[in-house]
């Protein structure tokens, strides 16, 4: 597959150095893979604008690497617009509530009561977190246990990188 030269520099700046960084500043595999794990399934829940913060509470309370927790997070920022709507149709359709107003008339009745509004919008979120929740609790560990079997690999790669000093910037 084809990856343009534009891309695989910016994952090879912004994602793989900073990662090999950690490593070699002590940081383990298995502390790393995890970090990164729970920044990206964080990543992709269905809430809005509460990603950073969850990412920063989760990896402070269990002791992850923060810089780890947000590069997993924004690597899967794309995937987070992506998947709000199959989660939240996926509540839908789990809990059987109204679908998503999708047409001009359903908007035009809704903007016509906020009140109704706001709870057809908190219940469609809250049944797009329980789906997410769901799915969450099985991605993580095993995001997790690939995240580490890449980072070894990569160390094993990079062994050279890994043994300097760390650069000061």
């Amino acid at each position: 597959m084809y990856v343009p030269q534009v891309i695989r520099e910016f994952i090879r700046c912004k994602v793989l150095r900073p990662i090999l960084r950690l490593l070699r500043g002590g940081v383990t595999p298995r502390r790393m893979a995890w970090s990164l794990a729970i920044g990206m399934v964080i990543g992709i829940n269905p809430s809005v604008g509460l990603t950073t913060l969850i990412v920063l509470l989760l990896a402070w309370i269990f002791g992850l690497n923060q810089l780890a927790s947000q590069i997993g997070l924004h690597i899967v920022a794309p995937l987070h617009l992506l998947l709000f709507l199959p989660f939240i149709q996926l509540g839908v359709h789990l809990f059987h509530t109204r679908r998503l107003p999708l047409d001009r008339h359903q908007l035009e009745h809704l903007s016509h009561h906020p009140v109704l509004m706001l709870h057809e919008m908190w219940r469609w979120e809250w049944h797009a977190l329980v789906v997410w929740a769901i799915a969450a609790v099985i991605l993580t560990p095993l995001l997790a246990i690939y995240l580490r079997r890449a980072l070894v690999l990569m160390m094993r790669r990079h062994k050279t990188l890994l043994q300097t000093l760390p650069a000061a910037q």
